[in-house]
């Protein structure tokens, strides 16, 4: 067996186990547990009713920013996607090829890995509200600058008070570091809640952050992933919900 083969047989052998680490053995439990009935009155200014146009006109605005120069390089801008009374939004960096092309958020191989932990902790995608930093991919996948990240940030403020999700996850140090506005290091961050606040007007969220699903896929190893378990396991607690068991 050539070197190469054994490099390929690696990748597959840790892709299958990165899969069957976080998905394929849960049973998903749904039922609309997520979904916060929040009386109107607490939401100021907006009824229930009106939080999915809500968020419309603000992906409507999205779609046609031109406020920095990936705005022009971009195929499609990526708003963000899922339901509007979710009491669970992830919040990752930046869009990349995949999403550019379609879209949505998280739709790649990362998007595929986060489906997979999204479905480990027994809920669907369907059921919770994903969306990045920036909403344009940087050319080449490059970080976000903090001129690109200042421009975006408007918007995703926009959502996160329309939507006022109970947890936050940030995937990634650079959504942890806009979210929590801190330059503390993603390890040092991961594991434990902190607070974001909404406005003055708006009772805190609680925000976990975590590793981003496209760095689990560059840098794989048994802890990594059981790390980023660990962290939706407290998430999961947090909202009440119980922990999947795997089948059979």
């Amino acid at each position: 067996m050539t070197e190469q083969q054994t490099d390929l047989n690696k990748v597959l052998k840790q892709h299958l186990e990165m899969e069957s680490f976080f998905a394929g053995d849960f049973s998903v439990r749904g039922g609309g547990q997520l979904f916060a009935e929040v009386p109107a009155e607490t939401r100021p200014g907006q009824e229930n009713s009106d939080m999915a146009q809500a968020l419309e006109a603000i992906a409507k605005t999205v779609r046609s920013c031109r406020k920095c120069e990936i705005g022009s390089t971009r195929t499609n801008a990526v708003p963000g996607q899922g339901n509007p009374k979710t009491r669970l939004m992830f919040v990752g960096e930046a869009p990349g090829a995949d999403e550019d092309q379609q879209g949505l958020a998280f739709v790649g191989r990362a998007g595929k890995l986060l489906t997979d932990i999204i479905t480990a902790m027994g809920l669907t995608r369907e059921e919770v509200f994903i969306g990045n930093i920036l909403k344009c991919r940087p050319p080449g996948n490059r970080d976000p600058k903090l001129d690109e990240i200042d421009n975006c940030w408007p918007y995703l403020k926009q959502q996160l008070e329309t939507i006022q999700p109970e947890i936050i996850v940030a995937l990634g140090a650079h959504a942890a570091r806009t979210l929590l506005d801190t330059k503390e290091a993603i390890g040092k961050l991961r594991g434990r809640f902190h607070e974001y606040k909404f406005s003055d007007d708006l009772p805190p969220a609680k925000l976990m952050p975590t590793y981003h699903p496209a760095y689990l896929l560059r840098n794989y190893s048994y802890d990594n992933r059981k790390r980023v378990w660990e962290d939706m396991m407290k998430v999961l607690k947090e909202l009440d919900l119980p922990i999947p068991k795997k089948k059979g």
